[in-house]
Order: C-alpha cells, then sequence, then structure tokens
C-alpha cells in the first residue's frame, strides 16, 4: 500500500510555481494560433491565478499519481485539470459549471439520520436517459463526476455504465459505504476512469457509526472496502458529517487518526444541513467563536508540520465562507442531478427545476443557471428550509416539484454577492 504523500512548506510553493508554468505552456496554442487574443490569455491567466489565491487554506495532497489542490478541482497534471481550468477561458458569458454529483440509485439499506434524499419518493430514472445526461455534461465542459446513491454499488451495472460514459476530460469519484463492493467491481472501475473512492467516516467509533447508520454491518462494510480499495489500488477518502460538538469532544480527532491510519489522501467535513430526513431539525447554530474555533482546529492539520501525514481535509465551514466561495449551488460551480432525474441547485437544496425524463435538460438547465446568474454569499439551503418544509406540507414529498420550487426562488434573497466569482466574471 502507498502512503499518501502531502505537499506542504517549501514543496508547496515549488508545486504551485510548476502548476502555473505547466498551465501557461498548456493553452499557449491557443495565444500563438489566435483561437485566443493576447488580453484574454492575459486575463485567462489573472482568472486562475486568483482563483488559486482562493484556494491557500487548503492541504495539497497527492492522490494517486496527481496532486489535488481542492476537492472539487481534478488531480494535477491530468487532462481533467485542464478541463477544469478551461472554465476561466470563458468571457462575456457566466462562467461553466465544472461540477455535478449525479446519483444512480436512491437504493440503500442504511438510515441515517442526515440523508438529504430520505424523503425523494419515485422510481431510478431510465438509464439511457442518466447516460445521456452525463454524456451532455462532459461535453460541456464539467470536468469533475462525484457519483453516488444511495448505494451505487447496489446498482452495480448503472454505476459501471455511468463511468464508462465518463472518458479522461473529466475525474470520477465514487461515494459510498463499502456495501455491495467487490475487489472485481473496483479493478473494473479502476479502468474506466476511477479516481477515487469516497467513504461516509461520521465517526471513529464502530457501535457508534452502526447505530447513526441504522444498520448493525456498517462498520464492517466500511472496513472491508477500504482494504478492498488499498488490494485494488483504488484511493481512499473519506467525508465526515459532524455536528458542532464533535468538534469539541475528541471525537474530530478520533476522526483523524482513523483516517490517516487507513491511508486517506482527503477528508471531507460537511457541515450538518436542514435537508431531507434533517429538514425538521432546522439549522445547526454554531456561535462565531465555536466557529473560528473549529476554523483554527482545520487550519492546524492542514498546515502545521506536526500533521503533515494527515490528510488533507475539505470542510464546508471555510469554503462556504463570504471570502472563499460562499454558495456555489445551482451551477455557479455545481448542482445535483437526483436518482430519479430531478435538476437540483444543490443536494442540500431540495427543490427542482425540472426532471430529465420530461423534459429536454438544456431548458432545465438554462432555468436553473439563469435563477443562480450572480453567486451570493447566502446558504441558501439553511436560509429556506422551512419555507421549503412548509411548502412540502403534509406529503412531505422532497424535492419540491417545479411549480412548488418557483414558489420558493421566485423572490429569494441570495445575499451579497460573493467577492471571487463578482471578479472573476
Amino acid at each position: 500500500m502507498k502512503r499518501i504523500q502531502n505537499v506542504t512548506g517549501l514543496g508547496r510553493s515549488v508545486f504551485l510555481l510548476r502548476l502555473e508554468l505547466a498551465v501557461f505552456f498548456h493553452f499557449l496554442p491557443s495565444l500563438v494560433t489566435g483561437r485566443i487574443s493576447l488580453p484574454r490569455f492575459a486575463a485567462f491567466l489573472k482568472r486562475l491565478l486568483f482563483f488559486l489565491s482562493r484556494l491557500r487554506h487548503n492541504k495539497f495532497a497527492r492522490i494517486g499519481n496527481a496532486a489535488r489542490i481542492d476537492l472539487y478541482v481534478p488531480g494535477f497534471p491530468s487532462r481533467a485539470f485542464y478541463t477544469a481550468c478551461e472554465k476561466f477561458s470563458v468571457f462575456g458569458t457566466k462562467l461553466p459549471c465544472a461540477t455535478v454529483l449525479v446519483s444512480v440509485t436512491s437504493a440503500c439499506r442504511y438510515a441515517c439520520p442526515h440523508c438529504y434524499q430520505r424523503r425523494d419518493k419515485g422510481a431510478d430514472m431510465p438509464l439511457p436517459a442518466l447516460v445521456g445526461v452525463v454524456r451532455r455534461l462532459q461535453d460541456m465542459g464539467v470536468a469533475f463526476f462525484n457519483v453516488e446513491g444511495g448505494e451505487p454499488f447496489l446498482v452495480y451495472d448503472r454505476l459501471k455504465s455511468v463511468c464508462a460514459a465518463i472518458d479522461a476530460r473529466s475525474e470520477v469519484w465514487v461515494n459510498s459505504t463499502g456495501d455491495g463492493m467487490t475487489l472485481d467491481r473496483l479493478k473494473e472501475l479502476k479502468g474506466l476512469n476511477l479516481t477515487a473512492i469516497m467513504f461516509s467516516l461520521h465517526t471513529a467509533q464502530p457501535e457508534k457509526l452502526n447505530r447513526f447508520m441504522g444498520s448493525a454491518s456498517a462498520w464492517e462494510n466500511l472496513e472491508r472496502g477500504v482494504s478492498l480499495c488499498h488490494e485494488a489500488g483504488v484511493p481512499v477518502t473519506f467525508n465526515a458529517c459532524i455536528p458542532r460538538e464533535d468538534f469539541f469532544n475528541g471525537e474530530f480527532e478520533k476522526i483523524m487518526e482513523k483516517a490517516r491510519e487507513w491511508n486517506s489522501g482527503l477528508i471531507q467535513l460537511i457541515k450538518p444541513k436542514p435537508a431531507g430526513a434533517r429538514m425538521e431539525q432546522g439549522v445547526e447554530t454554531i456561535l462565531p467563536d465555536d466557529r473560528e474555533a473549529i476554523r483554527r482546529k482545520i487550519h492546524r492539520y492542514n498546515h502545521d508540520a506536526a500533521y503533515r501525514s494527515y490528510p488533507s481535509i475539505s470542510a464546508q465551514i471555510l469554503e462556504e465562507a463570504p471570502e472563499v466561495f460562499g454558495c456555489t449551488a445551482g451551477g455557479t460551480d455545481r448542482f445535483y442531478l437526483n436518482a430519479k432525474g430531478d435538476v437540483q441547485p444543490c443536494e442540500f437544496l431540495n427543490i427542482s427545476f425540472g426532471n430529465v425524463t420530461r423534459e429536454d435538460f438544456s431548458s432545465i438547465y438554462k432555468r436553473m443557471r439563469a435563477c443562480f446568474e450572480k453567486p451570493g454569499q447566502t446558504w441558501l439551503c439553511e436560509a429556506y428550509s422551512a419555507k421549503i418544509r412548509e411548502v412540502a406540507g403534509e406529503t412531505g414529498v422532497l424535492p419540491l416539484g417545479t411549480e412548488e420550487s418557483e414558489k420558493i426562488y421566485i423572490n429569494w434573497e441570495r445575499g451579497k454577492a460573493t467577492e471571487l466569482y463578482k471578479v472573476l466574471e
């Protein structure tokens, strides 16, 4: 098993210089051939450097054969990385979307209390429709596909078909609990452009994880899945949905220790969102002093020499800050396609702009992007969860239909414009 290597210290500065030079020479032929003018080429490079400056809080990690500067930016060097860079060469219109979360099924044998799909009803969309949309998304410039379920390995033929439809222009990560995973399946997916598996690690305590996920075999499946990935040579990463108190009671540190033990290159920290099964609980309040303490702790793991061997942390509490990305929903930089075909701005925002089984994807996507024309700082999933719950009414079925969804977004307040996108666009 190859140990994960993080890019830190002087090596980080050298790496960034190498990256910038590689981007310059990769896109230089576009200037030489006249496909892009000199002013536009200079503006493109300036945009890219400005974007990189907003990632200074990250620890750069080598995952597989490439180094990663952010969860949603494909590894460098790779063809997918340059696909992601191309979005900054688009002028005169809203920047293209580079990331999509795609659910291939709602099938799952667990019952996690934070599941944002819990209230989704309906059959999985026909596979040809799903594959068709995925191919269109790649042709539109999506560089990072995050494929999930439910549990995608329970419908392996669907998972394999989606991965097979995505070529090297994009990167593919699969979210899994380990349920249904086999060595042969991992080896097959590795040959179909799979970059990494992201497992759910919401606690480092086996029995507590089993209770949380509602299955006596949750930890066993997780442990076995990690072992299979190492055997197949597939990089392992994690996500952890942990409440405020777990940052102060020692649970966070235990999760980081377990992630390091399992040779993870990256761990995503998800703030509990008032969506799906958790909508009734409302927004978790984190006071400014606590938020700052959490940020300091994450920064320590990402940058202090003593934590060099720990995985890179990608934390929503940092990335959603106004000075970083703010809200990236609605195709600002990412959106969500659920298992039954609804196009949602975000997995945590339970509204739909249309369903691809009933309407052309381009029309749905155009409508959503128009609604999110100007990126904002407000976390819409939190600001409008109560209203969504009210509109859903007694049936509680989510996401809301297109007409009901319009009642949410027709007059909503997006907040101040995010500085990053205001400058870039």
